[in-house]
């Protein structure tokens, strides 16, 4: 084997390299196939990376094509750039914690926060934090609601201070909870829109019908992108709720997995009709919260239908986030769960008739015991009495 010798003492003058590599050492480099320490020097290789010593494939680079990075490299340049009237890059934080919330329930709280009120479809809190670090929510009855400039536990305090404070609010409350997390900045002389994964509140939005009240409670950030604020917490708020029916459905879906390979071993389903039917209608339940409810996942709100500029950025959102395309999966996954259990519940049904007709058939032939046992004797007097009378007929001839 071939082998070339490279000292490493001229790393001291020219680099500002580790300790490690401005020691005079000798290295022995297998030719063509070795590799020296990347910061000091590098033999080119010409054979292809392999995998692990364990065998494992080398695990695939992401594309330049997904959504996640395209959306992180046209944000770029807003990030690299900052300006004078552009503020600092800030959180936005959405929290589900239940299926449904019961708005109406919030205005019972012993302590609303201070000018707190309704907006549209959702609960608006202005001001919420500690002195200094506060931010903005919007609570939407979904059971998710969204924290402007506010972090997770910031969050997850007012879900506790707040939301499970008074009893009834939440409508089946979730296991886990499900997060949404993006930034945004403020600039006042760009315009308003979401730009990659960042969100930039800039200017306000042309309205048709909608204008500012007259007289608005003192808000942490500007009044003129409250309505542009509201659009994509709407659309925020509604991924983190589609998130959370996502994480229910697999869970589901996991519980049904071993079906096919009771069916495959066994050829019984190994579940029960009632068992069935339950299943059954938590899959009922799921599209029917996914396409039914007043806050579904496909369509538009009607409050955008009359604001051109707040609908694109609601759709804007919701096709960052790709909501169509994760509800038309779950879609999917549930109509492959409905056909699954159509062929259970025919299996059950078969195996329901022909137990049916064992039980049919068994109750004729206990009636037929029956009748032998009582009406044995006179059947059999009238047989050998007949075979008698024969018989003395034919000795009399």
């Amino acid at each position: 084997m071939l082998s070339l010798r490279t000292s490493f003492s001229f790393a001291a003058r020219h680099h500002s390299w580790p300790r490690a590599c401005t020691k005079r050492t000798t290295i022995i480099i297998p030719w063509r196939t070795a590799q020296l320490p990347t910061r000091c020097y590098t033999v080119p290789s010409t054979k292809k990376p392999h995998g692990s010593s364990l065998g494992e494939p080398p695990k695939p680079k992401p594309t330049a094509t997904t959504p996640l990075r395209r959306s992180a490299m046209e944000s770029l340049p807003i990030r690299a750039n900052p300006t004078p009237t552009r503020g600092d890059i800030q959180t936005v934080f959405t929290l589900a914690t239940a299926e449904r919330y019961l708005l109406s329930r919030l205005r019972s709280h012993p302590d609303l926060p201070a000018r707190s009120q309704t907006l549209f479809d959702a609960w608006w809190i202005p001001i919420w934090g500690k002195p200094g670090k506060e931010g903005e929510i919007f609570v939407f009855s979904n059971g998710s609601f969204v924290c402007w400039g506010l972090q997770e536990e910031d969050a997850k305090t007012f879900a506790d201070q707040v939301i499970n404070f008074v009893s009834g609010v939440e409508v089946s409350p979730l296991k886990d909870a499900e997060t949404e997390e993006l930034e945004f900045v403020i600039d006042p002389i760009e315009k308003t829109r979401l730009q990659g994964d960042l969100i930039i509140l800039g200017q306000q939005p042309e309205l048709t019908t909608l204008t500012l009240p007259s007289i608005l409670p003192p808000m942490v950030f500007p009044a003129e992108t409250l309505f542009a604020r509201y659009a994509y917490s709407q659309a925020l708020s509604r991924s983190t709720a589609l998130s959370a029916l996502e994480v229910a459905l697999d869970d589901y879906l996991t519980s049904m997995s071993l079906l096919p390979h009771s069916l495959a071993k066994t050829g019984k389903p190994g579940m029960g009709r009632k068992d069935l039917v339950k299943k059954l209608g938590e899959l009922m339940k799921f599209r029917q919260g996914l396409n039914l409810n007043r806050e579904n996942f496909s369509d538009v709100p009607d409050f955008y239908w009359a604001e051109p500029e707040l609908e694109r950025y609601f759709k804007t959102m919701g096709d960052a986030l790709e909501v169509r395309q994760r509800t038309n999966a779950v879609n999917a996954k549930i109509t492959y769960a409905a056909e699954a259990q159509s062929v259970l519940r025919q299996l059950l049904t078969e195996s329901s008739s022909h137990s049916m007709e064992l039980v049919i058939i068994l109750l004729i032939a206990v009636e037929v015991v029956i009748a032998l046992i009582r009406d044995g004797p006179e059947l059999w007097e009238m047989l050998t009495g007949k075979e008698e009378r024969s018989h003395e007929n034919s000795r009399s001839t």
